[in-house]
């Protein structure tokens, strides 16, 4: 079974979605990644949902990529006497370490990092930016603010610091236990919540220690200031616009989204869009028109991955989410207007010679029609470079690494095989144009083009193009 599509989805599991049956249904729907939202659900039912994946993986014969998602540092407000209380534009209202129930003058705030960061002039976004405050006076344990916009606050609400760099890590408690828990059951990807600044990739990488793809949620203004950096650290980038959304204002996040695709295209890494994409078919079978906008142009952007988070956790339409947003990014694909901007968008190859290789398999497959480009890897780098490109033709990556084979299902075109590694030149050809038939990329009497390294099973080294034909 393989997509007719480049571009990939991540459904996200939960109550709606976590048996094998459901999870089957979502992958023939288009589901290429799970993802596995560690803010919600318990140890149990997240391993439930994990060995339903695998036991799909399985069914189909085809890698399929689990990406955990940490839920990171939730800086929140305590409990009101009362549950609730309103604030109105203009009174005064403090934010303190006092644990006693808060009121319409007073809330708990328990995070003294926060005051440790605040100034004078700070602007403070509660209820996802519903609330906004302004800090007037601080001390070490509180602030004293005004209500700049008002309404009702209640128990546990979120608290959004904006153009602040808090004094926080990225990995809580909560978070070392579940990521802990997720290697060893076995996850391909892990994404971190709340990166503010390039070090907080290098405390995750440490706790991954290789066995998992990192993948930065960019959900702060904080990181878009150092975003070179950031990608340059990360496996891959989600752009979460949730929170983007809430610490800046909405007309800002458009360009912000295409400027973070931009930047992760040209790096080489994989990019997915995320957060409301779908979000009316929670209750409904069908998307509104500009949700379906929404999606094709995280698409024609070239993006590698969109992903659907409550649409397919706990919405009522799962599968018919992601059979919609399947249909939406085909449809974007054939259009003749996709082909000139993947053209037009195309970065130049950096100054390696696997790079070099990787242009030039680019062009011998637009110049020779051929079936697709095969690529040997084992790392994945080889096949990441093919992905870079935004060929015309499918990418067939061929791999003994197990773990690298679910990876890359994030990838943009990449269809992935765990195969036995080849040991010649000539097992390489023969293996590669029998598996694009058998894959039903190819037909016999058509072209394949294959890279790989030499030699055989050493990772980064593409220094080998050929080209062959499909055998009858």
């Amino acid at each position: 079974m393989h997509r007719n599509r480049r571009a990939k989805i991540v459904a996200t599991l939960g109550p709606a979605s976590g048996n094998e049956a459901e999870i089957r249904a979502l992958f023939e729907a288009g589901a290429d990644v799970f993802r596995l939202n560690f803010s919600h659900g318990t140890h149990a039912e997240q391993a439930v949902r994990y060995a339903a994946v695998r036991a799909v993986e399985a069914a189909v014969g085809r890698p399929v990529a689990v990406l955990m998602d940490l839920q990171g540092p939730k800086l929140r407000v305590g409990e009101f006497a009362k549950g609730e209380v309103e604030l109105k534009a203009g009174a005064r209202f403090r934010l303190d370490l006092d644990p006693a129930p808060g009121d319409a003058r007073r809330a708990t705030l328990p995070h003294p990092e926060i005051f440790a960061a605040l100034e004078t002039g700070s602007d403070l976004l509660l209820d996802d930016g519903r609330l906004r405050l302004k800090v007037t006076a601080l001390g070490a344990d509180h602030a004293e603010t005004e209500v700049m916009v008002g309404g009702d606050l209640s128990d546990h609400k979120g608290v959004n610091v904006p153009g602040v760099v808090l004094p926080v890590s990225p990995i809580t408690e909560k978070d070392q236990a579940d990521l802990r828990f997720g290697l060893d059951l076995g996850v391909d990807w892990v994404g971190l919540s709340f990166v503010q600044r390039p070090e907080d990739l290098a405390e995750a990488r440490k706790l991954i220690a290789g066995r998992a793809g990192l993948l930065a949620k960019l959900e702060k203004p904080t990181a878009i200031e150092r975003l070179d950096e950031i990608v340059e650290l990360s496996d891959a980038v989600m752009v979460a616009r949730g929170d983007l959304g809430v610490e800046l204002p909405p007309e800002d996040v458009p360009s912000l989204q295409k400027r973070i695709v931009r930047t992760c295209r040209h790096a080489g890494k994989p990019v997915v869009v995320a957060t409301q994409m779908l979000e009316s078919m929670l209750s409904s079978p069908r998307p509104t028109r500009a949700e379906a906008s929404d999606v094709a142009t995280a698409v024609y952007e070239g993006a590698d991955a969109v992903m659907l988070s409550g649409e397919t956790a706990v919405g009522d339409y799962p599968i018919e989410a992601v059979s919609m947003m399947s249909r939406i990014v085909e449809r974007v694909e054939r259009d003749e207007n996709f082909r000139k901007i993947m053209d037009a968008e195309h970065p130049d190859p950096q100054a390696t010679s696997a790079d070099a290789i990787t242009a030039a398999a680019r062009q011998v497959a637009d110049t020779l029609s051929v079936a697709a480009i095969v690529t040997y890897t084992t790392s994945g780098s080889t096949t990441l470079r093919a992905a870079r490109e935004r060929p015309e033709v499918p990418i067939l990556c061929l791999t003994p690494d197990e773990r690298t084979a679910r990876r890359l299902a994030l990838a943009w075109g990449v269809h992935c095989v765990h195969t036995q590694d080849v040991g010649s030149i000539d097992e390489m050809v023969a293996h590669s144009t029998a598996l694009t038939a058998s894959e039903g990329y190819g037909e016999p009497g058509q072209r394949v083009v294959i890279t790989a390294g030499m030699p055989f099973g050493t990772p980064g080294a593409t220094n080998l193009l050929r080209i062959a034909w499909i055998d009858g």
